[in-house]
């Protein structure tokens, strides 16, 4: 068996984590700085503007679920990608990342704390940032009332939930330490790329995500589990994904986009 010598395993390694980036949330980012960019030239106030998170795909229902279906299944192929290279020979990196059910009322119940630590000042700041005109205007879904709708926002926030969660705290925070990077430095880094690919939304949900990022690392940082990261992410977007597609329902015209 061929040894590589230490520099190109770690050349190596770099190349992998800009490639992962590059086919994940790195390239979510420099599609959302444009994006900011591409607002801010506008005449139209940032305030007045709208970002739908969960837009429909066709519009023909059923075609329009198939769509959904297969961007939430091809969204977590770079999730499976991650899991694969972090895996060794008889040593699953599940238990690593602490993303397992090994704890699982722990872990759900540091994750309500967690989603209420976050989600609450994160509406406050949301509410805050459209004011000040910094922030757009965010529609969580533009999905028809079908019978597939709830389940399908409820898989897309499973999605987002483990991709953020395991690609940009669990993968990248391993792979950065491996090249010697301090705690608080990873916590940064990954706090500023979960921040740079919500700029769409505004410059209110980009502090918003940085701060979440940092409180997401910390954790993670004395904690060493995913599992409660990915609830709380988990959490916060299906209250905001279907509580905004139930109200949409019931009174259409009260929400923005609706």
């Amino acid at each position: 068996m061929t040894t590589w010598p230490a520099e190109s395993r770690r050349k190596r390694a770099v190349a992998e984590v800009v490639i992962v980036l590059a086919l994940s949330l790195g390239q979510s980012a420099l599609y959302s700085i444009v994006n900011i960019v591409q607002r801010l030239s506008r005449t139209q106030a940032l305030a007045d503007q709208t970002a739908t998170i969960n837009p429909p795909r066709a519009e023909e229902p059923i075609f329009d679920l198939i769509y959904q279906i297969m961007n939430i299944g091809f969204g977590l192929v770079p999730v499976v990608l991650v899991i694969f290279l972090l895996w060794q020979p008889g040593r699953p990196p599940f238990r690593a990342l602490g993303f397992d059910l090994r704890r699982p009322a722990r872990d759900v119940g540091w994750g309500v704390v967690l989603a209420a630590a976050i989600g609450i000042p994160g509406i406050l700041l949301y509410l805050v940032g459209h004011a000040l005109g910094i922030t757009v205007t965010i529609v969580p879904t533009a999905l028809g009332a079908y019978w597939w709708t709830l389940p399908v926002l409820i898989l897309a926030a499973a999605k987002a939930a483990l991709e953020e969660e395991i690609i940009v705290v669990g993968y990248l925070f391993t792979r950065l330490r491996e090249f010697g990077w301090k705690p608080w430095a990873i916590i940064g880094f990954s706090a500023l790329l979960r921040g740079s690919y919500h700029l769409y939304q505004g410059f209110g949900p980009f502090i918003g995500n940085v701060v979440m990022g940092i409180a997401f690392g910390y954790a993670y940082q004395r904690w060493g589990r995913l599992m409660p990261l990915v609830v709380a992410h988990f959490i916060l977007d299906v209250l905001s994904f279907t509580g905004y597609a139930i109200v949409a329902s019931i009174a259409p015209g009260f929400l923005p986009g609706t």
